[in-house]
């Protein structure tokens, strides 16, 4: 099984942005790419070393890169889940696209920009795990330009078995998803079959880090870990409140029919106050309004 999950933020950059792997990095691209916009050729702009991560240099754009046509691609790995997470994905495309050219230079030079954001969390209305969105005439439909092009893959979504891989897509997915029990001298045959994919479980399996790698990695795993415990915190105290309110609500209901029933009864207010449990004002109020 691989020793490192390549959805921490570290060891996905070290896999998809280190110069000897640019070859793994192409090959997903590809596999997110219409057959006849394959790359050949990539030069990374933000590649991977231990120094410029440890100075914080490696922390605001995953993985930027152009290709041999000029495309520029910003690849993002989000697992913590994010409000306001479109907003997000549409800065840092707007970064990779703007910082193409300096100030009064010729916006011709601006050129195609690809952004493609994995989310480990579902964030979009949408059944598809993989959705992409352009820029479209809202009434004819016609394509007003091709130089935006946005991904989003969320993982959860995905739930495929090895046996139901069919696109070189599925097998990247089921990778990033399935490190932990895929063995390098074991791999399914269905991930084999695709060379790119098989190299980057030999990768992962194999990685090396040192000491302090090894201790980022972990601070990354950590926070990641910290952060979802802290979401299914949330999540069961705010459906524990939701419970304690919709009893306390039902109750109440009850409480107010109990009182209704007792004042068309003529029963003196002190023993519907010991009966229902509502305050004096309470069914002075339900008695004017049942007159």
């Amino acid at each position: 099984m691989c020793r490192l999950n390549p959805k921490v933020d570290f060891a996905f950059k070290k896999l998809f942005a280190s110069e000897e792997n640019k070859d793994i990095l192409m090959a997903f691209i590809n596999s997110l790419l219409r057959e006849e916009e394959q790359i050949k050729d990539i030069e990374l702009k933000n590649p991977y070393n231990i120094a410029n991560y440890r100075k914080g240099k490696m922390t605001i754009l995953d993985i930027k890169a152009v290709d041999e046509k000029g495309t520029w691609y910003d690849i993002e790995m989000q697992l913590a889940e994010q409000g306001f997470y479109d907003k997000r994905a549409f800065y840092y495309w707007a970064k990779v696209y703007s910082d193409q050219i300096e100030s009064g230079n010729d916006f011709e030079l601006l050129r195609k920009t690809i952004a493609i954001n994995i989310l480990d969390f579902n964030y979009l209305d949408e059944e598809n795990f993989h959705n992409v969105y352009k820029v479209y005439n809202e009434k004819t439909k016609k394509e007003f330009s091709n130089i935006f092009e946005m991904h989003f893959i969320e993982l959860n979504k995905f739930k495929k078995d090895f046996k139901d891989l069919k696109t070189a897509l599925d097998r990247w997915v089921a990778f990033l998803n399935r490190a932990y029990e895929i063995d390098k001298d074991k791999i399914p045959e269905e991930l084999a079959a695709d060379e790119n994919v098989k190299k980057a479980i030999e990768k992962l399996d194999i990685m090396y880090l040192d000491k302090e790698e090894r201790e980022i990695y972990e601070t990354d795993l950590k926070a990641l870990m910290v952060h979802k415990a802290e979401l299914k915190t949330a999540e069961k105290k705010g459906r524990e409140e939701g419970i304690k309110e919709g009893i306390k609500e039902g109750e109440n209901k009850k409480a107010i029919e109990i009182a209704k029933n007792l004042i068309n009864l003529n029963i003196d207010i002190e023993t519907i106050i010991k009966v229902s449990g509502l305050s004096k004002d309470d069914i002075e109020e339900l008695s004017k309004s049942s007159k």
